[in-house]
């Protein structure tokens, strides 16, 4: 990997971590089509670098936000912002078992299979239009709903899945408000994010060695930098934007990536 592959890595990762469209699958696809010939587990571990770096944006543009949370949560007082943090850790659940538990199979997924990702973005593809058939009540997300969607992280940690796709089309398909479900979406990964390097480090598997190369530097700066351009945006367009655009975006790439793996 060379410095201009990073970079195109770290913009993909950037854009694609807020739209509906599979950051992981299209890092997948890029990795493919560059030539990256990572093993799983170092092309998995530059995904992780890549995410921590759009985890960073996301608490730069919800800073705000995070801040009341925090106000909130120092009051020691069951208010909204304790059920809200609530329900962050309630929706961590899933994806943090999956992870626990899983995280070696899961790693092999993130090798270069280019026809399951073209696959799962067919899946992703279809969730976005049943959530844009949904009607939106304006209903907040219950403690149940955060449960749910949660589930639907875990799913979405297979390359090819949107992560924010599958969790914001899962509140919508619930009846949440629109902006609502990409707030709590995009402020429900930041803590598994961190959840992972620290475990990551604990583990050794991020030693000075593996995150001494450059590329890894640049991929991150350009992955933060696209990132607070994404979703600054993203927020915006969610509340009036229709999911099917998106929906058809995923299916011709989806259809494209499989042919590619097939025929490439």
């Amino acid at each position: 990997m060379d410095t201009l592959d990073a970079i195109i890595l770290g913009i993909i990762q950037g854009l694609t971590e807020f739209l509906p469209v599979s950051s992981s699958g299209h890092l997948e696809l890029g990795k493919a089509i560059l030539g990256d010939n990572s093993v799983p587990e170092e092309s998995m571990m530059f995904t992780v670098v890549l995410h921590f770096a759009t985890a960073l944006s996301t608490i730069v543009v919800f800073r705000k936000d995070i801040f009341e949370i925090f106000k909130g949560l120092f009051q020691f007082k069951w208010n909204e912002e304790t059920q809200f943090s609530a329900k962050i850790i309630i929706s961590m659940i899933p994806a943090a078992l999956i992870g626990v538990f899983f995280e070696e199979h899961l790693e092999e997924l993130f090798g270069g299979s280019v026809v399951f990702v073209g696959f799962m973005l067919i899946i992703t593809a279809l969730l976005l239009w049943l959530a844009d058939k949904a009607k939106n009540t304006g209903k907040p997300v219950s403690f149940m709903n955060a449960f749910i969607i949660g589930v639907s992280q875990a799913i979405a940690m297979l390359p090819g899945i949107s992560r924010s796709g599958s969790t914001i089309s899962t509140s919508v398909l619930l009846g949440n408000d629109k902006t609502k479900a990409a707030r709590f979406s995009f402020l429900m990964v930041v803590p598994l994010i961190f959840g992972k390097i620290a475990k990551d480090l604990l583990d050794g598997n991020i030693t000075e060695e593996s995150v001494g190369g450059s590329h890894l530097i640049i991929g991150f700066i350009a992955a933060f930098l696209s990132g607070l351009v994404a979703c600054t945006w993203m927020i915006s367009l969610v509340r009036k934007s229709k999911l099917s655009y998106f929906s058809i975006y995923c299916l011709i790439v989806g259809v494209l990536a499989i042919g590619f793996g097939y025929f490439g």
